[in-house]
């Protein structure tokens, strides 16, 4: 059942394109103003680049996430889904998984224009890179789907999202960005395992807390 879920999930995306194209369209536009109204040296970009990256992401995954709950609201799809006779934990980890899967994928086609906007260079372990980047969108998505379901069904849901969002998922954005200076850095791996670990123990605790907690937050 959870591979047919994911499958609706990636099928209704990859038909409208929606999603993707939004989180996309939001990012490249983030990284315009910051290519174009930053006017100081390289090595002050450098610095700054993670905590950039991070942020344009942070706002991106919000901006997401809501748009994919809105559009099974607005055609009453998810109250069909919830009555369906299964276990609700599966519906969370296939929001889960294809929110990690759309972030991925728009990261992967914004991560080329983000460097050479800002005139930086490429990581020069880029496999390494790419790899914490899906960790780290595995902690996002894993706090932004439950946040999403526990508001969904609100009057003033696009507002609440990122009021409860923004707050629980800073320490991942702080974890992500000292992992990303280290890895542009050059830093060895003991230098940035700690924060490794706090993006795997907020994976951990709030893919069990979703899975448990799903089908009392969405009870009609």
């Amino acid at each position: 059942m959870f591979f047919i879920l994911l499958k609706k999930e990636l099928f209704i995306e990859f038909r409208t394109r929606e999603v993707i194209l939004s989180m996309f369209i939001f990012g490249l536009s983030i990284i315009l103003a910051f290519a174009f109204t930053t006017n100081v040296s390289r090595a002050i970009v450098v610095n700054y680049a993670p905590g950039m990256f991070w942020i344009m992401i942070l706002f991106v995954s919000a901006l997401g996430v809501h748009r994919s709950f809105s559009y099974e609201k607005n055609f009453d799809a998810f109250s069909m889904l919830i009555s369906a006779p299964i276990d609700r934990g599966i519906i969370y980890l296939s929001k889960w998984i294809s929110g990690a899967i759309f972030l991925t994928i728009m990261e992967l086609i914004i991560i080329v224009p983000f460097f050479k906007f800002l005139l930086l260079d490429l990581p020069s372990d880029l496999i390494l890179f790419i790899s914490t980047m899906i960790l780290v969108n595995l902690a996002i998505m894993s706090v932004a789907i439950l946040v999403s379901g526990i508001v969904m069904r609100a009057n003033l849901s696009e507002v609440l999202v990122p009021i409860l969002f923004f707050p629980l998922v800073s320490p991942v954005i702080i974890a992500a960005t000292k992992i990303s200076s280290g890895i542009l850095a050059e830093d060895p791996y003991q230098l940035w395992q700690f924060w490794l670990l706090i993006i795997a123990s907020i994976i951990v605790i709030f893919v069990l807390a979703g899975y448990t907690l799903f089908d009392f937050i969405t009870e009609e």
